[in-house]
């Protein structure tokens, strides 16, 4: 199955102490039936990933894939192929410039809506587009709704515009899916810039949940630690609040979270 976490912290050094401490919600060892997986974070200013496109049912487990990532935002996909073949460009997370995005679900009937999305792209945008998959077509088509606004490159982004483009890129998908008959788009989404992140419920549930260990029973001395985690999956343990579909939930880099409706 697939799987999509967004974290945010205030410290870079504790990513698998969060992941292992959450293992009720995300999981110990993810699912071996994922294709692929890939992780995009943020470290020094600079956006960074790895990918790895097809592990072949081996084994994996949290370890494997945040290894010695020190970062205090990250966004953590493990993708179950649906639209497009394996290789990197098809792998989540996506980037483009501070953004990065990833993706739960499938844009139905994407085939047959794809060519009208892509011809609503400025060029800049249509020729960063790498790979085949719904998923990257629909951040682009995310990234030119702020483009139009004026905020692509804006380092802090405004929730009004940035709620703003969301609402424009799902009524557009909506809108052609709707044209060709197909069944509405599934759009659980998670978007960065490092210092804002927002979590889209379209889809499969999505929960999220704010956590503060003022006690450091293991890990590094240091301050407390601080941290919201939101994932996609069918339950979440009882102390995990559930974002309400066809919302958002905005996350700020003090761990401040607002819920927009969409």
């Amino acid at each position: 199955m697939a799987r999509l976490v967004a974290y945010v912290a205030n410290r870079t050094d504790r990513l698998l102490d969060a992941l292992r401490e959450e293992r009720a919600a995300v999981g110990e060892v993810p699912s071996e039936s994922a294709d692929a997986w890939g992780i995009g974070f943020y470290q020094s200013g600079e956006v960074l990933h790895k990918k790895r496109p097809h592990r072949g049912g081996d084994a994996v487990s949290w370890q494997d894939i945040v290894g010695n990532v020190k970062t205090d935002c990250a966004v953590i996909h493990l993708r179950k192929a649906s639209v497009g073949d394996y290789r990197s460009e098809n792998t989540h997370p996506f980037r483009m410039r501070q953004w990065l995005f990833a993706h739960h679900g499938t844009v139905h009937g994407f085939d047959a809506i794809r060519d009208a999305l892509v011809e609503t792209l400025p060029d800049f945008l249509r020729r960063n587009v790498r790979g085949t998959t719904d998923s990257e077509l629909v951040f682009h088509t995310f990234l030119s709704f702020l483009h139009d606004r004026g905020v692509l490159d804006a380092p802090d982004a405004d929730p009004k515009l940035f709620m703003s483009a969301i609402r424009s890129t799902l009524a557009l998908v909506d809108r052609l899916v709707s044209e060709i008959g197909a069944p509405e788009a599934e759009l659980d989404m998670v978007i960065s810039n490092g210092r804002s992140t927002t979590v889209v419920s379209r889809g499969a549930p999505m929960f999220f949940v704010e956590r503060d260990l003022a006690t450091e029973a293991r890990g590094p001395a240091g301050p407390g630690f601080r941290y919201v985690l939101a994932y996609a999956g069918d339950a979440a343990p009882p102390d995990y609040a559930r974002i309400a579909r066809g919302s958002a939930l905005w996350i700020e880099r003090d761990l401040s979270t607002r819920t927009f409706s969409l």
